[in-house]
């Protein structure tokens, strides 16, 4: 049998009151468009989705209109769509409606969730074709079983998993990450863990990180695989390929992975240092210029993201390079789709003989946060990578995409 395995599509991501909004909204239906016709053409036996379709749980009706629309083709194809639901999919916690419900009950999706024991095991029901929600179905001989995202503690539920499984020829939908792979996301496990699902599943489909990797048993054979996000989600993907697994599997038999490439929306980042500029008109010419060498090195045709970092030690103050007059400067050079840009300039200012030295936000931030971390003898030696963990926390709950208790996962599920 041949299928499609995707995640983290992420429908209706955007930046909210930027000019690029309703362009940027598109990106992602565009994308989870070009994987579907590329299923139908490759006349797949089913489309599996593995966490993250939506952005957000509580998504806007035109989002749920549009999803369907994009999803129209596997349905009419009839190619099953398979999904289960990640941390961005969940809203459990708000209230009780499910738009991934809703999906499954109109016959786009099958959702496949477990339901769970009275001493805390794993059972899973054949899919019910009436709701399209079960715990697993089958398809030409293979049993496709499905989790979704179960938070920090993922790695201590795998043997109850694998005992709840007595079926052979099986598959597994597991929107979660490895440590290894993904250091710094919420809902991981250690890698130690995942190996047991090698000796149950012929093919462990995994979600939640935007990066793409295979796991491979202690005796290195494949067992476990991550497209990474189809789109580029957020500042920092650039770094990665972009795109989504095709597979061919048939019964005792190992399986074929090929990546497929998706031709994402462009993102350039990029650090502009001016250490040592007297004034802001100077700086000005120097953003242009180092912005011109970034330009230069993209081919890409669209539209372009931007994230651009100011930094050093200047004779002016940061705030005379405005982010609007920078933002005009871009908009001539690249009219990107969205800008952000991230002034860490300082200011040095010169009394008699002495040169004093201003720190800047980030500069101080990392200061504090490093004396009160050294405080403690039994943090010293990670006192870098918690002032970065501590910093990631920080921007998480600044742009409102994590609950309080995901935070606590993400600070249980550290290495010790």
């Amino acid at each position: 049998m041949r299928f499609v395995h995707t995640a983290d599509l992420h429908l209706g991501k955007t930046y909210r009151n930027s000019p690029g909004e309703t362009e940027r909204y598109k990106d992602f239906f565009a994308c989870l468009a070009a994987l579907v016709t590329d299923a139908v053409r490759q006349q797949v036996d089913f489309f599996v989705i593995v966490g993250d379709l939506f952005h957000i749980g509580q998504i806007l009706p035109r989002t749920f209109a549009r999803t369907i629309e994009t999803l129209q083709p596997l349905k009419d194809n009839a190619i099953p769509c398979i999904a289960v639901e990640g941390n961005h999919d969940w809203i459990h916690r708000r209230d009780s409606i499910s738009w991934m419900e809703a999906l499954a009950e109109m016959g786009y999706i099958r959702l496949l969730r477990p339901s769970r024991t009275e001493n805390g095991g794993y059972h899973f029901d054949p899919l019910d074709e009436s709701t399209g929600i079960g715990g697993y179905l089958e398809i030409k001989g293979f049993h496709i079983y499905g989790l979704g995202y179960i938070g920090a503690q993922a790695g201590n539920h795998v043997p109850r998993i694998c005992e709840a499984v007595t079926t052979d020829n099986n598959l597994l939908l597991f929107h979660v990450g490895i440590w290894n792979y993904s250091p710094v996301e919420i809902g991981n496990m250690r890698l130690k863990e995942a190996h047991p699902l090698a000796e149950t599943f012929a093919y462990v489909a995994l979600g939640h990180g935007h990066k793409p990797y295979v796991i491979n048993t202690p005796e290195g054979k494949p067992y476990a695989y991550n497209p990474g996000s189809p789109e580029r989600v957020n500042f920092g993907e650039e770094r990665y390929d972009k795109g989504y697994y095709l597979v061919d599997l048939g019964v005792g038999e190992e399986p074929t992975v090929k990546f497929i490439t998706t031709s994402p929306r462009p993102m350039l980042t990029g650090t502009i240092g001016l250490d040592g500029v007297g004034n802001a008109s100077e700086a000005l010419e120097i953003f242009r210029k180092q912005v011109g060498v970034l330009l230069a090195a993209s081919n890409e045709e669209q539209r372009p993201l931007m994230e651009l970092r100011l930094t050093g030690r200047v004779g002016f103050h940061p705030f005379e390079l405005g982010r609007e007059q920078l933002r005009a400067e871009l908009q001539e050079m690249a009219a990107p789709l969205h800008v952000e840009i991230k002034n860490h300039l300082s200011l040095v200012t010169r009394s008699g003989d002495r040169e004093t030295a201003k720190k800047s936000l980030l500069e101080i931030e990392k200061e504090v946060l490093a004396e009160l971390i050294g405080s403690g003898s039994g943090y010293r030696e990670r006192k870098a990578e918690l002032v970065g963990l501590a910093l990631v926390m920080r921007d998480l709950v600044l742009q409102k995409e994590v609950e309080d208790e995901d935070l606590l996962d993400l600070l249980e599920g550290l290495e010790k």
